[in-house]
């Protein structure tokens, strides 16, 4: 974890440190601030560092007096070992160790806004840019070299971080030597956009493939041993001089409102005070206890309303019968119409997926200190700069006088409560002038976070005589997966927002499958139904970890199963037959051969008594990644229970950076995907949600999890990297799916595979 340590700093001194400071780390032990001195001019150099600008070449790349590299990454990496990759791609083009570079991540004084970690984007995009930013400091550094020795940058060589006349060994000096402790001078070319989509580049080429020395090898992380010691420090740590606790009140019916508060019942708790602006009510006091023992003493009434959610037993027939708020026909081909009333034989299926929530480790965290001069928050949302964008709306301060913070949290997986915690922290702050440390507790962290959308998925699809598919639609239709969009930058896509009156605009998505099957008659679109609730609600939708993809793909590639099925084919040479792409065939194949896959050899099929086998596969495409996933299963008739015992994958992302990173991301991945699809379902009554805790939201343990997960990378270094953070998730459910029908002969089309679902598949 690469962050300036607000505990022995105050934060007035940390804003005033001035432009000479270069924030960097021991790689060792996260928190740890190094200032390099300013020293003498350099050409190139400046010993006052340039506005914080996309366009500035030392808003990506700093060098100190001892040749350490830092780079600024705008992004961050909340688990997956991306920060890795980004200091090997920055050591690629400079022409140093690993150990050499560091990195601040995700602090808006520090980073250019790229987006946050978002889309699997961090490689693809952010380490895009940086790679650019690098070859261009190494460009620079060299030319700086050369005017020196009055000699052309082409008869120089790096090694080490070390310039050297490649006639003359003797005739070397260092980044160090040459630039280290002032800052560069240098504009880039910017093509004017902010986030995912920002890009730089000098005039310098980055290297090619055949030139790594570094990407494409395996570098471990550094914040293991930490965190398996007990060292790390994580977002529930952060302590500031004056720091007051604060906790939010929830309604017990959702969509209640405060309408009498008596702050007098927290007369017995010193120092406590109540914040309560129209839905808004939070406590603030002295210690944490006293703020836990407030929620519970302070006593409110609230306003009386309708419950307003259906039964969890009727959601699907709710989803089913609710009007459209939008459609949208993403890929339409041939005439399906048409094609369909000429097929000699049509499948049909309807497939049902439940809201999920992040269910992260531990419930979100945040530290505001709202002060005349200047906001600061810290906060574990994986989307800092849009966090500062948020409290800056929110409070109606400017945004140049806010400054966020990243500190890690105990997960993320897409927009979870982090970022309305920090708006929680920050409305605190502003109303008692002291900072405020907000600990959302277990419940509101499975309670009020964000969901994964719920949804049901339709395919349809038309066969002639020999088999073939004819006709193919295939359709989504659930929850918007930006009701509250994938960050907290506007105040009504917050709780906190919400709650004190925003305006909403809430947005439609949904997705399709992007796999690309060569149907010729093909139609695949989605649509999105109003939410149960407009404003403060615990079934208020957003992303989760590849938004949507699990579900979607649950449907479509059970679906595309059953096709294969009608058809007579086995599932893998059907995916095989119907897919165009040479990378799409080459994932499939690789996870095949290593699982051994046998055409045609069939799992228990319902058959035989005790435990009944079986094996599936699934296939995803998302825009720059391909994977194939074959899972095989063990199903316990008696106890209903499922477990995947192992997992093989075919994964195609481009470039491999950091293979055994990429590997472990992907475990990661399939454990999540495998847990989502077994266990997770959000449990709610009419009047709010139900499951909030670890006994009524189960994820997998350790007794759950496989026992292996084989994964072929297949690398391709001259095709740029594709996102692998969320990639592999996506095809998992599909592919215990398929195995659970190999295991019963039966389809199921409901998710989670819990065992109550599986007894109920078995009678």
């Amino acid at each position: 974890m690469n962050q300036i340590d607000p505990m022995p700093l105050s934060r007035r001194a940390l804003l005033g440190a001035g432009g000479a400071l270069v924030v960097t780390l021991a790689v060792t032990k996260p928190g740890r601030a190094l200032a390099a001195a300013a020293a003498g001019g350099a050409k190139n150099g400046v010993a006052e560092k340039p506005p914080l600008k996309p366009e500035n070449l030392a808003s990506w790349v700093a060098v100190g007096q001892d040749g350490k590299i830092t780079g600024y990454f705008g992004k961050m990496d909340p688990g997956q070992g991306v920060d890795v990759a980004i200091r090997q791609i920055i050591a690629e083009e400079l022409d140093v160790p690993v150990d050499r570079v560091a990195l601040v991540m995700g602090d808006t004084k520090w980073t250019v806004n790229q987006g946050g970690a978002s889309g699997s984007t961090g490689i693809a995009k952010g380490g895009k840019t940086l790679r650019y930013a690098a070859a261009e400091a190494r460009r620079v550094l060299v030319q700086m070299a050369a005017d020196q020795w009055h000699m052309k940058p082409e008869d120089l060589t790096v090694e080490g971080g070390v310039v050297q006349a490649k006639a003359d060994p003797s005739k070397k000096t260092s980044y160090g030597d040459l630039i280290g402790g002032r800052y560069f001078d240098v504009t880039l070319e910017w093509n004017g956009q902010i986030g995912n989509p920002l890009f730089v580049h000098g005039k310098a080429v980055p290297k090619k493939p055949e030139e790594y020395k570094i990407v494409g090898k395996s570098y471990g992380r550094d914040d293991i041993t930490e965190k398996v010691f007990g060292k790390f420090d994580f977002i529930t740590e952060v302590k500031v001089p004056g720091m007051m606790h604060g906790r939010m009140i929830r309604p017990p019916v959702a969509g209640a409102v405060p309408e009498k508060v008596d702050e007098s019942s927290l007369a017995s708790i010193p120092g406590a005070k109540v914040v309560w602006k129209n839905g808004f009510l939070g406590v603030v006091t002295e210690n944490e206890w006293d703020a836990v023992r407030a929620i519970s003493k302070l006593h409110v009434t609230w306003t009386k309303v309708n419950p307003p959610f259906p039964k969890e037993a009727d959601l699907y027939d709710h989803i089913r019968k609710a009007p459209e708020v939008k459609r949208k026909v993403e890929v339409t081909k041939g005439d399906l119409d048409g094609a369909m009333k000429g097929a000699v034989k049509t499948v049909e299926a309807q497939y049902e997926w439940p809201f999920q929530s992040h269910a992260s480790m531990a419930p979100a965290c945040a530290v505001a200190d709202v002060r005349p001069d200047g906001v600061t928050v810290w906060t574990g949302s994986q989307k800092p700069h849009f966090t500062c964008l948020g409290v800056s709306n929110l409070l109606n301060v400017p945004v140049e006088k806010v400054r966020a913070i990243w500190v890690r949290g105990p997960g993320s997986y897409g927009r979870n409560d982090a970022g309305d915690a920090a708006m929680d922290a920050a409305v605190l702050s502003q109303a008692v002038g002291k900072p405020v440390r907000v600990q959302w507790m277990r419940r509101e962290g499975h309670g009020w976070d964000p969901k994964g959308p719920a949804s049901i998925h339709n395919g349809k699809a038309g066969l002639d005589k020999d088999g073939k598919v004819v006709a193919f639609f295939y359709e989504s239709k659930g929850f918007s997966r930006v009701n509250v969009n994938s960050n907290e930058s506007v105040p009504g896509d917050t709780l906190a927002g919400q709650l004190l009156g925003a305006p909403l605009k809430p947005l439609q998505g949904f997705d399709v499958p992007g796999e690309g099957y060569t149907f010729a008659n093909q139609q695949l679109a989605w649509a999105t139904i109003p939410p149960l609730l407009d404003r403060g609600s615990p079934l208020r939708t957003s992303h989760l970890r590849d938004p949507v993809g699990p579900q979607m793909t649950f449907g479509s590639e059970s679906f595309i199963d059953e096709v294969a099925e009608a058809a007579g084919a086995d599932p893998v040479a059907f995916r095989l037959a119907n897919l165009g792409d040479p990378r799409a065939q080459a994932v499939i194949k690789a996870a095949a051969e290593k699982a051994n896959w046998q055409a045609g050899q069939k799992g228990s099929r319902g058959k035989g008594t005790g435990v009944l086998k079986g094996r599936g596969i699934a296939y995803i495409h998302k825009p720059g990644t391909y994977v194939a996933v074959i899972a095989d299963i063990e199903l316990h008739p008696d106890t209903g229970r499922i477990w995947a015992r192992r997992f093989t994958v075919g994964h195609d992302c481009g470039l491999v950076v950091n293979p055994e990173g990429l590997k472990l991301c992907i475990e990661g991945n399939i454990v999540q995907g495998a847990s989502r699809a077994i266990l997770e379902e959000v449990h709610f009554d009419p009047r709010r949600v139900t499951s909030v805790d670890w006994n009524t939201y189960s994820i997998f343990d350790i007794t759950d999890v496989p026992e292996a997960v084989d994964i072929v990378l297949i690398n391709r270094p001259d095709t740029a990297s594709g996102g692998a953070g969320e990639a592999s998730t996506r095809p998992v459910a599909a592919a215990i799916a398929n195995a659970i029908f190999d295991a019963t002969g039966k389809r199921l089309r409901r998710a989670p595979f819990d065992p109550k679902t599986i007894k109920a598949l078995m009678a």
